[in-house]
């Protein structure tokens, strides 16, 4: 056997392969998994250059995999003021803190914010126009919701948007309107991917490269080598610039990238398939959002239909973003429709969310080899209001984990980042205690093991985007990305599993982050 490169040993290690569930060494040669042994074999892959870690008994577990984030909104959030409330706890403090930049960069300039939630503002209600006029009136501000399905304008932002009084709704979207006056109250639902991609200037180079770096040590900070771009702005210019993150080497994490079904055509002219790319950077499936903001499914279930089955026939996967019953019943039913037209064995088709899924409509996801890519950090960022603002028949039906793997489906886990905050521990912690920030506890009979929840952030995300071959487990011929830990989030106790620590990053055989 030839010589390793880098040699894992006395190590803990959380294979995720069932034929070899455990082992104490990994040997790396080039960027691939070499041996996978006891540690009895360190004389037989040592040789005088190999680099040799001693793990000293600690945990090593597959690269962590986010199978459903928002690079270019978490460099946005980057730039932008924190409004989550870990630093406002009112509408007066959200003033103050864009005051506080107005004050800092010259008048005209765009004010970004992200992360306010009114459900956690002593006044219990959005912002307005009018408050953020009082702060900030010489500069256009737009400050966006913790969910991203929510944003709050002021009135030069308005203006610059081109949102009047007289504009009409745009499909799928809400724009609030002052009871007295008519005019818009700033408040829009289900137009930040607009205001934030075609109002607001893009990001320069330069700006793009310092969020970027800062992005990159986030990443790799938290352990995910694996990253998966879920954003229906998507088109062929993102697919370019994730390039050129990549050749730059300015983003390690690897991303498949979805996109939004507006720019298929774009991809199909470019030669480009599902698959299309390398292990670094690889193309994946379309992106359709479904929403009931206006009380009405938008698309039609006929043009959603239609959507689905030309995605499918043209080679691509669906991630189709449904989260209350109505748009995942949508979801179903668009591929039933596919079903009865063209086969789906094979396919994979995400269903992005599926946050509320009752048993009728569970019976039918079964029938149709789909996949659910779900968001256990939600339960910990967000239980506190679910419990406070779902009725209880809703809460029943609420990111059911266990339900969905009893039945047979693949479940991938993710964050929605920067929707909620993307530390795969503190999901695996979710997952298996079904505990709030605020200790409360949502549905505790849909827990899994903590062996379950570290497979939905690594194989299991391996396989949504059809790459379990080459990683997602620490096998022998895969990637080299892995993950040091300072415990072992199987053994230890489920409330200390939100606490360990990445100690080691590990992509292509290379320490990229960590002694």
């Amino acid at each position: 056997m030839p010589a390793a490169d880098l040699i894992l040993t006395n190590a803990n290690v959380i294979t995720m392969d069932p034929s070899r569930p455990t082992a104490g060494l990994v040997a790396i040669k080039n960027n691939r998994i070499s041996l996978v042994a006891s540690g009895e074999e360190l004389g037989e892959v040592r040789g005088a250059k190999s680099k040799i870690i001693d793990c000293r008994g600690k945990a090593v577990v597959p690269g962590f995999n986010d199978a459903h984030c928002h690079i270019f909104s978490f460099l946005r959030k980057l730039r932008s003021l924190d409004l989550s409330p870990s630093s406002v706890r009112s509408i007066a403090d959200i003033k103050a803190a864009i005051r506080g930049r107005a004050q800092n960069i010259p008048a005209g300039n765009w004010i970004t914010g992200t992360d306010y939630n009114e459900f956690y503002l002593a006044e219990k209600r959005h912002p307005n126009r009018r408050d953020l006029d009082e702060a900030a009136p010489d500069h256009p501000v737009v400050i966006c919701h913790r969910s991203l399905h929510a944003c709050v304008l002021n009135s030069l932002a308005l203006v610059m948007a081109g949102i009047t009084r007289e504009t009409p709704e745009p499909p799928g979207a809400v724009i609030e309107r002052e009871l007295d006056t008519g005019e818009p109250s700033g408040l829009l639902f289900e137009m930040v991917s607009y205001i934030l991609g075609q109002v607001l200037p893009p990001l320069s180079e330069e700006e793009l490269a310092e969020g970027i770096a800062l992005a990159n040590r986030h990443y790799l900070s938290m352990g995910i080598t694996s990253l998966q771009e879920a954003s229906a702005a998507n088109d062929y210019a993102r697919w370019q610039t994730l390039k050129r993150f990549k050749q730059s080497g300015k983003l390690a994490s690897r991303v498949s990238m979805m996109f939004g079904f507006d720019a298929l055509p774009q991809f199909q002219e470019a030669g480009l398939v599902l698959g299309s790319g390398d292990s670094q950077l690889r193309l994946g499936g379309v992106k359709i959002m479904l929403n009931e903001a206006t009380g009405k499914l938008q698309p039609p279930q006929p043009e959603l239909n239609q959507q689905a089955l030309d995605a499918h026939r043209a080679g691509f996967q669906l991630a189709t973003h449904c989260v209350e019953p109505g748009t995942v019943e949508a979801a179903i039913a668009a591929l039933e429709y596919i079903g009865s037209k063209s086969p789906l064995a094979g396919r994979r088709h995400r269903l992005e969310h599926c946050s509320e899924c009752p048993p009728e409509l569970l019976e039918r996801l079964r029938k149709l080899e789909a996949m659910v890519v779900t968001q256990p950090p939600f339960l910990y960022y967000s239980g506190e209001r679910y419990l406070a603002t779902l009725p209880p028949d809703r809460q029943r039906w609420l990111y059911r984990i266990k339900s969905l793997l009893d039945g047979g489906l693949v479940v991938a886990a993710s964050s929605d980042s920067p929707v909620a905050q993307d530390n795969p521990l503190v999901g695996i912690y979710a997952a298996v205690t079904r505990r709030a920030e605020s200790g409360q506890q949502l549905l505790p009979e849909e827990a899994v093991s903590a062996q379950q929840a570290l497979a939905m952030y690594t194989i299991n995300a391996a396989y949504a985007s059809f790459e379990e071959n080459i990683k997602g487990s620490i096998a022998e011929g895969k990637l080299a990305d892995m993950v040091v830990l300072s415990a072992d989030p199987i053994t230890s106790p489920p409330e200390q599993i939100k606490d360990i620590r990445v100690e080691m990053t590990i992509i292509d055989g290379k320490v990229v982050w960590g002694d």
